[in-house]
């Protein structure tokens, strides 16, 4: 095969791809302290992403979304399945080789006050991968600190700064500066917004766009805000219990969103036009299962006011090609006409 037939067929494949990825984390009890037990974080669970596109990936919390962020990553080692970054499998790879790998692959973390050493100067702290990775001649990384900063809108003089002196919003900022430092193809956003105060979130939320477009980024955005989703992500995911339920271009998944789980998600997120707000509400009912004993069947059917024999025994596949969804009994608009009960 030729060159350019290789490149061509590279730019044809996902960038990343995740094909049944587990995370079973387990459970020690007893004298001995024998594993008794295992959560599943993550169980199953096959994406992918292309280049230049944002995935959001939105569930509740403990539905093990942020654990499948880290393992991507490789902060987690996952038990089986596969993860190809530029059709490589990078699943079973050593810290020692994926030292190269991180240069292209980087993470945004969820709290900006725990993930900047807090001994360390900004300068210093965006200057350490730099030197690590060699990225830079030493005699230009003061300069590209700067530029670092100046490109996530901080004064340039902040390089003398300690973390502590900053708001949550600027030590996001500065993470975020960190990350793109290495210029890397695909970062993971594990919920960078959560934590940060709602004036400053929509800011946040335009610096990553303004920087996709400038750095042409991909991004794995993970959170639990239906609305940051929604305004970022070009595709989403539903994830439940440690399994994708739903995932679907934006447009299509708010416009009908097929599975139960997502319809109520949707229906807990306000419109912005106070005009256009409803009275009706679909609440859940129940608790969400322990993901160390999830439910026979579709993982789901103890709170789904739809479900079925079927659902209780056998466990619904993820189908349906560009909108796929896990579910015996895809709502196909007919939520409107019955309503949840």
């Amino acid at each position: 095969m030729s060159e350019q037939a290789n490149r061509e067929l590279a730019a044809e494949r996902p960038l990343l791809q995740i094909e049944h990825l587990k995370m079973h984390y387990p459970i020690k009890g007893g004298m001995f302290s024998r594993t008794v037990g295992h959560v599943k974080a993550v169980d199953d669970v096959s994406l992918s992403l292309n280049a230049g596109e944002t995935l959001g990936l939105v569930g509740e919390s403990g539905c093990g979304k942020s654990t499948l962020g880290r393992s991507i990553v490789r902060l987690e080692n996952p038990q089986e399945g596969r993860i190809l970054f530029e059709n490589t499998d990078i699943s079973r790879y050593s810290q020692r080789a994926m030292k190269p790998v991180r240069k292209r692959l980087q993470i945004i973390f969820q709290d900006p006050y725990s993930s900047l050493n807090p001994r360390k100067r900004i300068g210093d702290i965006l200057a350490e991968p730099l030197i690590v990775h060699r990225l830079v001649e030493r005699s230009r990384i003061e300069g590209e600190v700067e530029r670092l900063l100046d490109m996530v809108g901080l004064p340039r003089a902040y390089k003398n700064r300690f973390p502590h002196e900053f708001s949550g919003g600027q030590r996001q900022r500065i993470g975020i500066a960190r990350a793109i430092s290495f210029e890397p193809k695909l970062i993971v956003c594990d919920e960078p917004i959560s934590a940060l105060d709602v004036s400053i979130q929509a800011q946040i939320l335009n610096l990553l766009s303004d920087l996709q477009r400038e750095l042409r980024l991909t991004y794995l955005f993970i959170a639990h805000g239906i609305g940051a989703v929604k305004h970022i992500s070009s595709r989403v995911a539903v994830m439940y219990l440690g399994k994708i339920v739903e995932i679907a271009d934006k447009r299509a998944l708010f416009q009908s969103p097929k599975h139960p789980y997502t319809r109520i998600l949707l229906s807990a997120y306000p419109p912005p036009d106070p005009t256009l707000r409803s009275d009706k509400r679909i609440l859940i009912q129940g608790d969400v299962p322990s993901p160390a004993n999830p439910p026979q069947g579709c993982r789901f059917h103890t709170r789904c006011p739809f479900a079925e024999e079927r659902c209780r025994r056998e466990e619904p596949l993820l189908t349906g090609g560009a909108h796929a969804v896990a579910c015996h009994l895809p709502l196909n608009g007919r939520l409107d006409e019955e309503g949840f009960r």
